[in-house]
């Protein structure tokens, strides 16, 4: 029997098996049998190889006709079933793809897509060794092989390989993917790939990656933001300078979603925006913005549709030009136009234009003012017929003699004005040159000198009296040196004594706080008291001359009130009759109209000043003789009020002194000498003057010239009380605050409280009394001093203090007011003020008309609680509600606004709903939670304000809202509130 291993090589599998059986079951008969039999089996198996394998392709017909017996894969009917299948479907698939059999040597066989790469290599790659036609892509295989001929699915993406296109070597692109082709469990005979020419795909978005960058390096040179954000408002385009605005990486800021980037209330607006350009509509329109750095610019926001391969919006194109710097230019020329239309008033001056040949074209508003000449009557040279006839033919020639030289056009002429009158005109014009030199246009100004030159001629006359008129203005000016120097050195005095009275009056303040409570130390002691009694009158006396001082130098507080000087000289009848004694008759003037001598004045000093200069007449009259006061009007808007006597008069050489301080004629311990420079001093400070007439031997008259008054007369009554007139120190038992920065002032004054029963806190600055009332401390009055150390002064503090105690009364007092509560030397309207030193009946007395005075009509404003973010909105809102009356707490976030409720119990909440931290909402809850009756009103600019919130009662208020809005909104959240109007706040759940 023959071996197996002596059958030809090739011999087919199946038949091979089939020699192999027959010999071994011994059923062959003969060997040439055998054989025969094996033949014919052969012979089927290549009629059937014939038509394999199947298609119509052109690479199938090269498979059937191709000779494989001379090739290593040998004939088709000896293949492998595995080869023969996997050639059918490479040969008949309809993308490009090649199959590389064997290990060693392989053969490479393909499709007609393939071919169609292969170019000049087909036919003759087909088949053969790849090795030998083909060396780059054996070169290729070779690097895959060991990993392909292990079972490994292998890809490769955008690959370079030189293929033959039309007999030209190309470098082409490809997707490579490499198939392990099993002939049997974990045996490969070859490998199969797919073949995806991928050149063009790789070369458009080549293009198309270099355009893109192309465009955004266009864009990132642009001087303004270039954004595009998508449906999903992401970024997913922005150039340099949007990328810089924001301090963020262009590459870090696509995919970011701009909320992240611009915050919540920026958003908010400027999705509006972006939504409507993503419905198709184009939005232009401005805002004021900030960059990274906090700096806040102005814009003009361009939002535009954008537009994906299929004409579909997918998002929006965001452009946002900063046009800061423009407008502040456009601003500044602005002001500059306005400056120097203004300076043209200013200095009587009317613009013109011209064109070169001095022809008047177009709108000339100034010329038509001056002039009152219609358009059509100064158009071309209509000009000259407003130029006097004897100026026009002399204007002409210089300005042709202007024109000629094409420098400024200077003269002077008369212009005819729109009232028919002539006035004298300067007129100066310059060209405007082109580059080549030639005029352009002339732009002129003519300045008014009418009065300039009326002015010269007066001079002109002048001058030749000069000799005469210099001698009197010498004289003239010697008189006003001496009045200058004698008013400087009053002046100087005046400063000296405000400067002493206060620390005097500081230093009487302490004394006599002292003695008034010693004085109940000592009582039942005549002694004692008797001591005591006699130091408050010294007290006293410094007190009268302190305000005398106060008085002399303009310093004292004034509070003026229209006054009828015959009423109230009427009034004062009795009380100088007493003055002056029985033997001095006394002439008072006759009834008069009402209101005919109306002045404004303070009628307490005015009364101090008629008894000053009542008491004066009487000592120069040595207790007989006759005072008369008479009024009278000038015309400089005064009432004259005149006192005269009948006494000794003023030697002349002494009438100019007679008002200084402490210079008296009378004897020692007669006078103070401070009578006459107290009156000089309060009616100079009421803006009035004094006037000094006298004769030696037959008396004198001192003249008041009191400002008239407009309004009608209040009724006064007389100041000065009653010798021993008095009543008992009031006291009470509400709570004061005393702001005093001397400390002896300040222990003094408690204690004068305390003992009149009322209870008593203390600050020495008007800082940490602030700092008391906004703690939570409740008083019913405020007792400052006017003058203190510290940045926050005392009119402020009583401010403040108001708006935290709106119900709070406020008394000043001071030793010196200077100009803290007292301008124009009066005091501030509402200002109430007790004048140091004080006693405790004063001050006792005092208290009780604040503390008693009818609180007002109206309830007071409940307190607000006003949280919000914006800086520009807070304190805007603030002022509103300050002003209708409301107290305000104000704040920026949730977590300070639950500190400050605790602390000051608000009645109404205004909130924002977007908060940094904790929500508006969230807050409203908790406040809520702790003051059930707390009103809320939410402020938004977003359409979710409107809808239903965990507070149903609360109010809605729309951003932006005005003062109406906002008042009315807080109106409606007190209890039991309706909106004023049904178009303004609505409570949520209500129809928006």
């Amino acid at each position: 029997m023959p071996e197996p291993a002596r059958l030809p090589a090739y011999l087919p599998a199946d038949v091979a098996q089939f020699v192999t059986d027959r010999l071994a079951d011994g059923s062959y008969g003969d060997l040439d049998s055998l054989l025969a039999a094996a033949l014919k089996r052969l012979r089927e198996t290549e009629t059937a190889a014939a038509a394999w394998p199947p298609g119509d392709s052109s690479c199938a017909a090269l498979a059937r006709g191709h000779d494989w017996s001379a090739s290593a894969l040998g004939p088709i009917g000896c293949w492998p079933p595995a080869l023969g299948t996997t050639v059918s479907n490479v040969v008949n698939s309809p993308v490009a793809k090649f199959l590389v059999w064997g290990v060693d040597d392989p053969v490479l066989l393909y499709n007609d897509f393939f071919a169609a790469l292969a170019g000049g290599r087909h036919p003759a790659a087909f088949g053969a060794t790849i090795g030998t036609v083909w060396p780059e892509l054996a070169e290729l295989f070779a690097g895959l092989r060991e990993r392909s001929l292990a079972g490994e699915a292998l890809l490769l993406r955008e690959h370079a390989l030189m293929l033959d296109r039309e007999r030209a070597p190309e470098g082409s692109v490809c997707d490579l993917f490499f198939t392990p082709i099993y002939t049997a469990p974990g045996r490969i005979g070859g490998v199969m790939c797919t073949v995806l020419d991928i050149t063009e795909r790789v070369r458009a978005q080549k293009i198309l990656t270099r355009r893109g960058a192309e465009l955004q390096a266009m864009a990132d040179v642009l001087p303004y933001l270039v954004i595009r954000v998508d449906r999903t408002h992401r970024y997913r385009f922005v150039n340099a300078y949007g990328a810089a605005w924001y301090g963020i990486d262009a590459d870090r800021l696509i995919g970011m979603q701009v909320e992240d980037v611009i915050g919540k209330t920026a958003f908010k607006e400027r999705r509006v925006l972006a939504d409507r350009a993503m419905a198709g509509e184009t939005v232009v329109t401005r805002a004021v913005l900030p960059d990274h750095t906090g700096r806040r610019r102005r814009l003009e926001l361009h939002f535009m549709p954008s537009y994906d391969e299929a004409g579909r919006i997918d998002g929006a194109h965001v452009l946002a030009v900063d046009i800061e710097d423009t407008l502040r230019v456009l601003e500044e020329e602005h002001r500059d136009n306005t400056r120097f239309r203004t300076a043209m008033r200013a200095m009587h001056g009317v613009l013109w234009t011209n064109t070169a040949d001095g022809r008047m074209l177009g709108e000339q508003p100034a010329w038509a003012q001056l002039t009152g000449q219609s358009f059509e009557q100064y158009q071309g040279y209509g000009w000259a017929d407003a130029v006097h006839p004897d100026d026009a033919q002399p204007t002409i020639e210089a300005w042709e003699r202007a024109v000629t030289a094409r420098s400024m056009f200077v003269f002077e002429h008369r212009i005819r004005d729109h009232r028919g009158g002539w006035r004298t005109f300067l007129v100066r014009s310059l060209p405007i040159l082109d580059d080549a030199g030639a005029i352009v246009e002339w732009v002129g100004v003519h300045t008014d000198i009418t009065e300039q030159r009326r002015a010269e001629a007066a001079l002109r006359e002048v001058n030749e009296t000069l000799e005469a008129r210099v001698l009197t203005e010498i004289e003239r000016r010697r008189g006003a040196e001496a009045t200058l120097a004698h008013a400087q050195r009053l002046e100087t005095i005046g400063q000296l004594s405000g400067g002493v009275a206060h620390d005097f009056n500081n230093l009487l303040q302490v004394i006599a706080g002292n003695l008034e409570l010693l004085s109940h130390d000592i009582a039942g002691n005549p002694r004692a008291e008797r001591r005591v009694a006699n130091a408050l009158a010294g007290v006293a006396r410094g007190s009268r001359l302190s305000a005398q001082l106060l008085a002399f130098g303009r310093r004292q507080p004034l509070a003026p009130r229209v006054v009828d000087l015959a009423a109230f000289l009427s009034g004062m009848d009795e009380m100088l009759r007493r003055a002056v004694g029985a033997d001095i008759e006394i002439d008072m003037p006759a009834p008069a109209n009402a209101n005919q001598w109306n002045c404004l004045i303070d009628p307490a000093q005015l009364e101090n000043a008629l008894l000053n200069l009542a008491l004066n007449a009487r000592d120069a009259m040595e207790g007989h003789g006759r005072l008369k006061l008479s009024l009278d009007h000038d015309g400089d808007g005064f009432v004259r009020l005149a006192v005269s006597d009948t006494g000794s008069g003023i030697a002349p050489e002494i009438i100019d002194k007679v008002c200084e301080p402490f210079f008296t004629t009378k004897a020692e311990r007669k006078g103070s000498g401070l009578g006459l420079s107290m009156v000089y001093g309060f009616v100079t400070q009421s803006g009035g003057r004094v006037q000094i007439f006298s004769e030696p031997g037959l008396g004198t008259t001192v003249q008041l010239s009191l400002p008239r008054g407009a309004e009608i007369a209040e009724p006064v009554e007389p100041v000065q009380r009653p010798a021993g007139a008095s009543s008992p120190s009031p006291g009470g038992s509400e709570h004061i605050l005393v702001v005093e920065d001397d400390e002896q002032v300040r222990i003094a004054v408690v204690a004068l409280l305390e003992g009149l029963g009322y209870r008593v806190s203390e600050a020495p600055d008007a800082g940490r009394a602030l700092a008391l009332i906004e703690s939570g401390l409740r008083v019913d009055l405020l007792f400052t001093d006017v003058v203190m150390p510290g940045s926050l002064k005392s009119p402020e503090l009583a401010r403040l203090a108001r708006q935290h105690l709106p119900g709070l009364r406020v008394l000043f007092t001071s030793g010196y007011t200077a100009d803290a509560i007292m301008h124009d030397g009066r005091l501030d309207a509402g200002v109430e003020l007790l004048s140091k030193p004080y006693t405790r009946d004063s001050l006792a007395h005092r208290l009780r008309e604040l503390l008693d005075m009818p609180k007002p009509d109206r309830p007071a404003q409940p307190r607000v609680l006003l949280v919000e973010d914006d800086e520009l909105i807070r304190l805007n809102a603030t002022e509103l509600l300050i002003e209708a009356g409301y107290v305000v707490d104000q704040t920026d976030t949730a977590e300070h606004a639950i500190g400050l409720a605790a602390a000051a119990r608000p009645d109404i909440l205004v909130t924002d709903i977007n908060l940094p931290g904790l929500s508006g909402p969230d807050l409203a809850r908790r406040l809520r939670g702790e003051h059930a009756s707390l009103g809320v009103v939410f402020a938004s600019g977003a359409v979710e304000a409107r809808q239903p919130g965990a507070l149903a009662d609360a109010v809605a208020l729309s951003k932006p809202y005005g003062r109406s809005a906002l008042l009315a909104a807080v109106q409606a959240a007190r209890p039991g509130g309706k909106a004023v109007d049904a178009g303004l706040p609505q409570r949520f759940g209500e129809p928006a």
